[in-house]
């Protein structure tokens, strides 16, 4: 019989593949992410994509299609057939895919032998996160009042006065939450209107692999949150009237924002704060951990805001903030302009 998962359309991702006993062992793995391991849904999409195009090379080289078929050999010319036209870091999303795969097939007895032990992966070279200033943070803070004034665009759907003041309160409250609390984009949209107390300020979140946190929300995130809240009853579905009943966040219809359309929004705000259409909602939570390590907050407690597994991920916002002295120091400090000016 085989293994099903109650989890929407995530093994959607395996429906092309052939039936075989390959797939099946798939199926089994992603009810182990699911149930077990506890990951997110975009989590176990992620790890099925990429073993399914493993299954799919196993098809054309493997006889029978079957996780014992699938030795070193058939694994490295798997990688070697999508290093031709996708990126290093690609590549390494794929051995650890196939890494986790196959530790879970030695624990479960499907295998004796786990072939992923030799199997390398290419060097990252791990750039440093891109942030904000204060400043720019502080215009794109405004940029939902901004846009609410500006002149539509030729073609732009017609939005009344109402409902453009609605999106703008509604906006300010999500930016205000994804700068002050430093959460995910995921997060965000997944709030409920009871996760969130102004009073406390303090916001619930469910964060990777189910596990909950309390972040804390500044004033300016409190007051923009309470502002939103008592027009949010108007946003309902122009014919049946209908709202999510739960959702902290939702769009014109009445329904959950989706990560998509929050990207969507951040990148045009960004495009009309910055001029610069590649701000995406990651960078907020970026800016706001090298700004509160900036002013003085411990490392700790930055990990314990963001929802960090290991302080190594962390710390990375410390390189940031070394990077940024140096270059202030560059261009305030007498002696570097002395500098500049004899190169010059």
């Amino acid at each position: 019989m085989e293994t099903t998962v109650d989890s929407d359309n995530v093994l959607g991702v395996l429906d092309a593949l052939a039936e075989s006993n390959l797939r099946r062992d798939l199926l089994a793995f992603a009810t182990y992410l699911l149930h077990e391991r506890r990951s997110s849904k975009r989590t176990v999409e992620h790890y099925l994509r990429d073993l399914r195009t493993l299954a799919e090379y196993a098809q054309k080289y493997c006889e029978p299609v079957a996780i014992e078929s699938v030795t070193l050999a058939v694994l490295r010319g798997w990688l070697g057939s999508r290093s031709k036209a996708r990126s290093n870091s690609t590549i390494a999303r794929n051995v650890s895919s196939v890494r986790s795969f196959f530790v879970f097939a030695r624990k479960t007895g499907r295998i004796s032998d786990d072939p992923t032990a030799l199997l390398k992966a290419p060097k990252l070279r791990r750039d440093l996160p891109k942030i904000l200033g204060v400043p720019a943070a502080g215009r794109l803070m405004e940029a939902p009042d901004e846009r609410r004034f500006a002149t539509p665009r030729p073609g732009a759907r017609t939005i009344d006065p109402a409902e453009r003041e609605r999106q703008a309160l509604r906006d300010t409250a999500m930016l205000e939450v994804l700068y002050g609390g430093g959460i995910r984009v995921g997060e965000l949209v997944g709030l409920n209107l009871q996760d969130v107390s102004t009073r406390a300020r303090v916001a619930r979140v469910m964060g990777k692999g189910s596990k909950e946190r309390v972040v804390p929300l500044g004033p300016p995130a409190c007051a923009a949150i309470n502002a939103w809240l008592e027009v949010r009853h108007r946003h309902r579905h122009p014919t049946t009237g209908e709202q999510d009943p739960k959702a902290l966040f939702v769009g014109r219809y009445g329904t959950r924002l989706t990560t998509r359309q929050l990207q969507h929004l951040v990148r045009a705000y960004g495009e009309l704060s910055e001029g610069t259409a590649d701000l995406h909602p990651h960078m907020l939570r970026h800016t706001c951990a090298t700004h509160l390590l900036d002013g003085g907050a411990d490392l700790r407690m930055i990990q314990e805001m963001l929802g960090h597994a290991s302080l190594r991920t962390t710390e990375r916002y410390t390189h940031v903030s070394v990077e940024r002295v140096m270059k202030i120091y560059d261009e305030a400090h007498p002696l570097s302009g002395r500098v500049k000016k004899a190169k010059d």
